[in-house]
């Protein structure tokens, strides 16, 4: 397969007869080629709220526009980034952080979304700590809680995983790694992860069927990508912020500014959990 960085492999990845992990393997060869580092250990997926902690990480050896690597396109939403990052962690390994985050509503399809994580695999990752802004079903997690993701509930009803292909998800979030951040923060609790379409806030009616369902959270982002890195053989870690109680919870109307703001003002303190975390994976 023939393609160049930036639009000229928007078709090709989204061509039914094109096999993704090609494209995510020149990915991962331009991203070496453009950051000269020849291995990422870890991918880190900045929701909203979260971008801070790529400064706090480690030292940035190099930055690339997004849309310049093959297969990714420019972010569609406020709050998140357009560029993908190397950095140099302190114990001298490298992380890749992805701003540019493909969501499934934007239409770009599953292969899309998921990108990122196949990307990172091909790059050397091991593990991948994917983050978002969502909201919570429980009142004493107010705005600007980090809550650990212990399971979810995939109601998108699609896959990123094409064919007969059979995964186990039974301990898709790592024990392990929720350990590794109970290290950093005893007091951090954790939930189920509901991942609607989008981009529709949920109605009250949802929430409630979600929580019946087991969810704590609910959001728009996060259970494609892990299912793909589990795919792909990495370990997964997610954190989400509680940016606003969901529909039904508060009284409150929801509004993409709140999201913002809540990212806003809890960004300092998760980014520089985030950064320890991060440091002892």
């Amino acid at each position: 397969m023939t393609s160049t960085a930036g639009d000229a492999v928007v078709a090709p990845l989204d061509d039914p007869t094109t096999d993704p992990f090609d494209v995510a393997r020149e990915a991962a060869a331009a991203i070496a080629e453009r950051t000269g580092v020849e291995r990422h250990d870890v991918l880190l997926v900045l929701g909203s709220g979260w971008g801070g902690a790529a400064d706090l990480v480690g030292e940035t050896v190099a930055e690339i526009p997004s849309h310049e690597i093959p297969g990714f396109t420019a972010p569609a939403v406020a709050g998140h980034g357009g560029t993908t990052r190397s950095i140099r962690l302190a114990h001298g390994g490298h992380a890749l952080v992805l701003g540019s985050r493909t969501h499934l509503y934007e239409g770009r399809g599953v292969r899309r979304v998921v990108h990122g994580v196949r990307t990172a695999a091909a790059a050397g990752a091991r593990a991948v700590v994917l983050t978002n802004g969502c909201g919570g079903l429980d009142t004493s997690w107010g705005p600007g809680t980090p809550v650990l993701i212990s399971d979810h509930i995939n109601l998108t009803a699609t896959s990123p995983l094409e064919g007969a292909t059979f995964v186990d998800l039974t301990d898709l979030y790592s024990a392990r790694l929720r350990a590794v951040a109970r290290e950093v923060d005893p007091g951090l609790p954790e939930g189920v992860y509901a991942q609607f379409r989008g981009p529709h806030y949920e109605t009250p009616a949802e929430v409630r069927m979600a929580g019946r369902m087991g969810a704590d959270l609910v959001g728009m982002s996060t259970t494609l990508e892990a299912i793909a890195a589990r795919h792909a053989g990495l370990e997964v870690l997610g954190i989400s912020l509680v940016t606003n109680l969901a529909a039904g919870i508060s009284a409150e109307p929801l509004s993409h500014e709140e999201v913002l703001e809540a990212g806003r003002a809890a960004g300092p303190r998760i980014s520089r959990l985030l950064a320890e975390i991060v440091g002892r994976i």
